[in-house]
């Protein structure tokens, strides 16, 4: 198979969009260097020469405002579960940020419509994480359109609630299977991607970030297959950092606090409102409002998370070279690391 290269750091002036270069337009070698800062911004700034660059036998004019030094500009980036709920908020402050963004998900028509809502930027894979050929014809699709990647949002995820005396099994299966093991699947194959690139980029780093849940750093009461598998989720991302950085790639987690706002508490059907209502995880209340209430006053700052928090969490992670084998918590104060 001949891959399409992985192309970053050509920027058109503020709109900061990459250059997607394919397989039908470039060989496979590619003599371009990896850091989106190679071009030196002072040398563009105030002008309106037109920069010419060369890829691939090909040749680029680009006229206007220095290339950004924006650390998360011109990436590539996969975002698993990202049809809806964080993953496509995720997706779109991605693509905000002039990132070329595959949306990973089991939802093949909902990552379509994604992708067609955000534009050229964006691109949807149908897969099911949990799934191992499912997940290696994903890093296949990856290899065929840009050649490679710079981020993997592993988001993908699912909470189903209930007391340890009364689950079915099944259930609990299911929430190890999609929180867990397609976390160890979706590293596996994308790991050996991004250890491939750094041999041939001459160090270029990469990040594997998983949302995890505060649910990952505490116990969280007639919820044991959810945290469980959060818990264990950061003990892989703490072992895959400890393998992974000989690669360049940065393995880490954010943990953020409870979603109020979106479909996962608050669907009139199946939200976690309405489970916890019907399992009696808070004591005396008889209403889903009663429900919320009481979750939201465990908060210091009053409110739920959302995906602007996630997503500056992301930003941080990827911008810290110096930062591996880490879960940091997004959650209003709710958790405080010791």
């Amino acid at each position: 198979m001949t891959h399409a290269p992985l192309v970053r750091g050509l920027f058109l002036g503020a709109l900061a969009r990459p250059v997607i270069v394919r397989a039908t337009q470039a060989p496979a070698a590619l003599d371009l260097g990896d850091d989106p800062r190679a071009i030196d911004p002072a040398s563009l700034a105030g002008t309106d020469l037109p920069v010419v660059v060369s890829v691939g036998g090909e040749t680029y004019e680009v006229t206007g405002q220095a290339v950004s030094d924006r650390a998360i500009t011109g990436r590539v980036a996969l975002v698993t579960g990202g049809a809806q709920g964080f993953g496509a908020e995720i997706a779109k402050g991605l693509v905000d940020q002039g990132c070329f963004v595959y949306i990973a998900d089991l939802n093949a028509e909902g990552a379509s419509a994604k992708a067609a809502e955000l534009g050229e930027l964006a691109h949807p894979i149908a897969v099911n994480v949990a799934d191992e050929d499912s997940v290696s014809a994903m890093v296949e699709e990856i290899e065929r359109v840009t050649g490679g990647l710079d981020l993997v949002v592993s988001n993908a995820g699912i909470v189903r609630a209930g007391s340890v005396l009364e689950q079915d099994t099944a259930a609990f299966r299911l929430s190890t299977d999609i929180n867990y093991v397609a976390f160890f699947l979706v590293t596996k194959h994308l790991g050996g991607l991004l250890a491939r690139q750094y041999e041939t980029s001459g160090g270029w780093l990469t990040d594997i970030i998983q949302i995890n849940s505060k649910s990952g750093l505490v116990g969280s009461n007639k919820n044991a297959a959810y945290a469980g598998s959060k818990f264990g989720g950061i003990g892989l991302v703490q072992s895959f950092a400890l393998e992974l950085v000989e690669h360049g790639v940065k393995v880490n987690a954010i943990c953020p606090g409870n979603f109020y706002d979106g479909p996962l508490w608050s669907d009139p059907v199946k939200g976690l409102f309405v489970q916890y209502l019907e399992s009696g995880k808070v004591p005396g209340a008889t209403t889903v409002e009663e429900v919320k209430e009481a979750y939201v006053s465990k908060v210091p700052m009053r409110r739920g998370a959302n995906g602007l928090d996630v997503l500056r969490a992301i930003f941080y992670l990827v911008e810290q070279a110096y930062e591996t084998g880490q879960a940091l918590p997004v959650t209003g104060g709710q958790v405080m690391l010791n």
